[in-house]
């Protein structure tokens, strides 16, 4: 965890490095992505057994770590995504009811399956999916936001919500709405890192890695490949952590 990004080399503080065991792609998804999820769950989830949890993007980078978590707390969780084979990834992992909302409205599902809300919302995608997950709180439901993916190509870097009903909308269930960034909460990263590395080191924690195989050039490698990549998540292909790997001349140097 330092600042830089699509970088071949850095240089950080030792404290601001986790050891690990072996040089595999799936410790790449715990320094942000595992974290994030195990962090604000822990500090705003309050989760317990039987807590209905809705994870939007749920076979993403961070979704897929927000559901896991969750379910390892006793929690019902509902996981939306954009294909068949993410769903029958999610259901591999404990989901108890992957979405696909590409073949079934995600609003249509919440309504008849859920008349009640769910408790817990973990909502990376914004725009029209934050609007249905503050219309599926339950009494009490509690809406954490850890990105808007939806927004990030628009010039304003945001898509459109209707905030205008939000406050009505929160006080009709008493619920509420929390923004979580990593960064405000560093104090607590080094604790979730060991806590992460010790739960992949003891086959308790999946890390799923994408790296390009299905793309249309393939395989990411090489810092010029990061477009690509870049590209590829925004298009929504992704299942799991997208991974880009160095090239061989630098690797070999490591």
């Amino acid at each position: 965890m330092a600042p830089g990004s699509f970088a071949e080399y850095t240089v950080l503080p030792a404290s601001a490095a986790a050891p690990v065991a072996s040089l595999q792609p799936q410790y790449v998804t715990l320094p942000v992505s595992a974290t994030t999820a195990y962090i604000s769950l822990k500090e705003l989830g309050g989760l317990s057994e039987g807590t209905k949890v809705l994870v939007t993007a749920a076979a993403g980078g961070t979704g897929q770590f927000a559901m896991q978590l969750a379910k390892k707390a006793g929690c019902h969780v509902i996981g939306t995504c954009s294909s068949d084979e993410k769903s029958a990834f999610l259901k591999s992992i404990g989901c108890d009811r992957p979405i696909n909302y590409t073949t079934e409205p995600v609003s249509t599902v919440l309504k008849q399956e859920y008349p009640k809300g769910v408790d817990v919302v973990y909502e990376s995608v914004g725009g029209a999916m934050f609007d249905l997950a503050v219309d599926a709180l339950a009494i009490k439901g509690r809406l954490i936001v850890i990105g808007f993916v939806s927004g990030y190509q628009t010039p304003t870097g945001l898509s459109p919500v209707k905030a205008g009903t939000l406050p009505a909308k929160l006080l009709k269930k008493s619920a509420s709405v929390r923004g979580f960034f990593l960064n405000h909460s560093l104090s607590k990263y080094q604790a979730a890192m060991d806590h992460l590395l010790k739960m992949y080191a003891g086959g308790d924690l999946v890390c799923k890695v994408d790296l390009g195989d299905r793309s249309a050039e393939g395989r990411f490698i090489g810092l010029e490949s990061v477009f690509r990549a870049v590209d590829y998540m925004y298009m929504g292909k992704n299942t799991g952590k997208i991974v880009v790997e160095l090239s061989r001349s630098v690797s070999s140097k490591l």
